[in-house]
């Protein structure tokens, strides 16, 4: 339920609005992601538009490719910035006032923000509760949950989400013509819920769907189209076999350029 606050909440609603939800939904995914203890709602937002509005550019918070360094150096050292480095970096954060105004004008995440520690040790304290009482008031069983259910899983979550920004713009496959190095990679979008499909994210930013092919497992897109099917969602965003045609250009022309 964690991740797809993430994937779902914070980045394909509240980012990119590509789907419509009731306030109260847009609250309880939001809530959901901060207990991910990934950072508050709204500089989350901002960060990542920013990273949109400049994608592999100077500007760009996390793009392993702005560091003018050759040979392996400039690799690992490129992985590192975009992985995890740039989060130590301030100068990198985007200002939530240029990239975040619509959510700092919104009372329900302006609530949501102002309690983020307080969602995030929530979201570890409820692993440990359900240790606890499950069986029968174990002291150990309690921090068992918490270890597995808490720090573990807030461990994995991050690398998951770190990975799309690292390894999503280095390998992978670029099947749609854009203007960044975005890839789709099929073992990040087994572990991001859907979210390595990242190519097909950055060439339809808008569209709630990432997993654009039959083949392309995302399980977010398919909550998603749950909550529009009981009257959760509204106004579900996805390309048209159009706007498909239309950017598939860049592949096309490198297997006639190999031809």
């Amino acid at each position: 339920l964690v991740g797809f606050g993430v994937t779902i909440g914070y980045h394909r609603l509240l980012t990119h609005r590509s789907f419509d939800a009731p306030p109260a939904v847009r609250g309880a995914l939001a809530i959901l992601r901060s207990m991910s203890v990934q950072g508050a709602v709204i500089h989350w937002v901002a960060d990542h538009r920013k990273h949109h509005t400049f994608t592999d550019e100077e500007g760009d918070p996390h793009s392993p490719h702005t560091h003018d360094v050759p040979g392996w150096r400039g690799v690992v050292g490129g992985w590192w910035h975009a992985h995890t480095g740039w989060l130590f970096d301030r100068a990198e954060r985007a200002s939530a006032r240029r990239f975040a105004r619509d959510l700092r004008e919104d009372p329900v995440m302006r609530f949501v923000d102002r309690w983020f520690f307080a969602w995030a040790l929530l979201g570890l304290a409820i692993p440990f509760a359900a240790g606890f009482v499950l069986s029968g008031g174990s002291l150990m069983a309690g921090f068992t949950a918490f270890v597995w259910g808490g720090l573990v899983r807030v461990f994995l979550l991050h690398h998951a989400t770190w990975s799309v920004n690292s390894i999503c713009h280095m390998y992978g496959r670029r099947p749609f013509e854009t203007e960044d190095e975005s890839r789709n990679n099929w073992v990040v979008a087994l572990v991001s819920l859907g979210e390595g499909w990242h190519h097909n994210h950055h060439a339809f930013p808008t569209s709630a769907r990432h997993g654009l092919q039959r083949f392309e497992l995302d399980p977010s897109y398919a909550i998603i189209r749950g909550m529009e099917m009981v009257g959760l969602a509204s106004n579900v965003r996805k390309p048209t076999t159009r706007d498909l045609e239309r950017k598939a250009r860049f592949e096309r022309a490198e297997e006639q350029v190999a031809a």
